[in-house]
């Protein structure tokens, strides 16, 4: 049998409680599990992963790493890294379908970044994501997100269940009909989340 790749969930925890996407979370590693190894029994997180009892009020994540069945959870405080400037770079082959432990592809291209904090990434054409985040653009009147993410993440799901981005084909000349970009993921909430101006794209 191949070996297969492990597979990681990063899930937010503030003041001892579970993010809401809690079940997004929950959704995407069952689904991941059937997918990867054939593994049809669900796994209910919050029944394998009591909160500890001496973690802080404070922000943190929790990493749970897996395979078939989950293997460990580790556990971090949360440091927002600073964005202020985003490479433009381009890759046709990178394929982060699943939310692998293994970055290395990723971690390639946040290494073209230059001067920039990150890297948005641009794959066949279209814009995807950014190394660490989902992103959506905002034209005046709606925010929009790339139709074809490079990993679907669970902010952005929650994003677009409750009608607040909408998908969009956004290719590099469809950027100048933005005037800013926001960075989605799972430790962030909506209105904490980066929001810069399109001008901060760099190319």
């Amino acid at each position: 049998m191949p070996h297969l790749p492990l597979c990681i969930e990063t899930i937010c925890v503030k003041n001892r409680q579970w993010s809401d996407l809690l079940p997004w979370h929950q959704a995407r590693m069952n689904r991941t599990r059937a997918e990867i190894w054939g593994e049809k029994q669900a796994i209910f997180l919050t029944d394998f992963l009591p909160i500890p009892e001496e973690l802080s009020v404070d922000t943190h994540k929790c990493r749970i790493i897996y395979g078939s069945q989950i293997l460990r959870a580790e556990w971090e405080k949360y440091e927002r890294r600073p964005i202020k400037s985003i490479r433009v770079v381009e890759d046709n082959s990178i394929n982060y379908s699943y939310k692998y432990q293994d970055r290395e592809s990723l971690q390639s291209l946040f290494e073209k970044r230059s001067s920039c904090d990150d890297v948005l990434i641009v794959k066949n054409g279209c814009i995807t994501d950014t190394s660490y985040a989902n992103v959506a653009f905002f034209d005046g009147s709606i925010w929009q997100t790339p139709h074809v993410p490079l990993l679907p993440g669970t902010r952005r799901a929650d994003l677009l269940d409750k009608g607040i981005i909408e998908t969009a084909a956004i290719t590099i000349p469809d950027l100048s009909r933005y005037s800013h970009i926001r960075l989605l993921n799972a430790m962030m909430d909506w209105d904490e989340s980066p929001l810069l101006p399109i001008q901060a794209l760099q190319y």
